[in-house]
């Protein structure tokens, strides 16, 4: 099975102008082959393919003389940009996934690398093509052959490498007998409501932060455009952001993983946030809880473990349903708690969870799995 570990690495001064330029050797072969078929497109009415069409077209650029530096860095990392502009515009033109229009790449902001050809993992560094050993903190073993190490910058000038290895294990098969299940309601004023009918509050990470960071841009809009003082505030910034989202991370890592980790099954409901960020009462909100990538930490958790992730439908009205009787109710955003037709007074997110959780044994029991009766499943019921 494939498993990926990031660690920070600490590149010598000149490593770290070595890797800065090889990044603007990758992020040129991406911007060149955007302008290429953007240009083919606009003038000839061709519409090229980057990987088939343009990668072939590096190997020649390097023999010249005006694109001969490009001979100094990984060839690999430059054709994976193309690769990667290439499967953007697949994306692109999915509408399913319903993503932008590839753009240009900037050399503010996040920097990577792509290297799979000898790369190596010693005891306390890692090695890409063309440059020596870097020095790395490796927190965790690497198990297994190392197939990739991609190296990124972050804004706030910090280098990182991801390491991609396979330790021949294969992935572990699926449970098909599910003894424990649970369901997760996914809200604002709580994070995350189970079936069981307890609550993890929601951090609200950036309220928190909110007011220093709108103190420190205060600062870094008053800094002349060009001037190091600029850089000096913007790396401040960067800092700040990068610390609410580490908080965030870890936040959503150790509760997923709880999770994953005292269930078989865990349902959860799908939703539309770029729907619901149009509410400009509540985006804030709901952008500040990233809701998508909690469940996508709860994917490869339990894809890792061999436990089930089910996604009910966004259109199942997990919310305004009875868990008991099975009617529908009219009820506001602001009703926290109601009464339904039968005398049951329910909270609205542990009916909401209890819901999600039938549905999602309902989804499982049609795919085949033997689903016996789940312990929160008698402790909602007994409620």
């Amino acid at each position: 099975m494939l498993k990926s570990t990031k660690v920070r690495i600490y590149p010598t001064q000149v490593q770290r102008d070595f890797l800065v330029a090889h990044f603007g050797a990758v992020r040129f072969s991406y911007n060149k082959a955007l302008y290429l078929k953007k240009h083919y497109y606009r003038v000839k009415g061709m519409c090229i393919k980057p990987k088939k069409d343009l990668k072939p077209l590096l190997a020649l650029a390097k023999r010249t003389r005006k694109y001969g530096w490009l001979k100094n860095f990984d060839s690999i990392s430059l054709q994976q940009a193309i690769i990667n502009l290439d499967k953007a515009f697949d994306n692109f033109l999915n509408p399913k996934l319903k993503t932008k229009h590839p753009k240009f790449k900037s050399r503010r902001g996040r920097q990577t690398s792509y290297h799979c050809i000898g790369v190596k993992v010693l005891s306390d560094a890692v090695k890409i093509p063309k440059l020596g050993p870097i020095k790395a903190k490796l927190h965790r073993e690497i198990k297994g052959k190392v197939k990739s190490i991609t190296i990124s910058c972050n804004a706030s000038g910090k280098f990182f490498a991801s390491i991609l290895s396979d330790d021949n294990q294969g992935t572990p098969e699926t449970c098909r007998s599910i003894d424990t299940a649970i369901g997760i309601d996914l809200g604002i004023l709580h994070f995350a409501t189970d079936s069981n009918g307890c609550k993890t509050d929601n951090p609200r990470f950036l309220l928190r932060a909110e007011r220093n960071l709108k103190r420190k841009m205060k600062a870094l809009s008053r800094k002349k455009v060009g001037g190091k003082n600029r850089n000096k505030s913007r790396l401040i910034v960067a800092k700040c952001y990068e610390k609410l989202t580490n908080t965030r991370e870890d936040f959503q890592h150790k509760l997923s993983r709880k999770l994953i980790d005292e269930n078989q099954a865990v349902i959860v409901e799908t939703l539309e946030t770029a729907n619901m960020l149009r509410n400009y009462r509540l985006s804030k909100h709901i952008a500040d809880a990233v809701w998508s990538g909690f469940i996508e930490k709860l994917a490869y958790k339990a894809n890792q473990s061999g436990k089930h992730l089910v996604k009910v439908d966004r259109f199942f009205a997990s919310t305004k349903t009875c868990h008991s009787c099975g009617k529908k109710s009219f009820i506001s955003l602001n009703d926290r708690v109601w009464t339904c037709n039968c005398g049951i007074t329910h909270d609205r997110d542990t009916n909401a969870a209890i819901n999600i959780l039938k549905q999602g044994l309902i989804m499982l029991k049609a795919e085949g799995h033997s689903v016996s009766a789940c312990g929160c499943l008698h402790k909602t019921s007994e409620s």
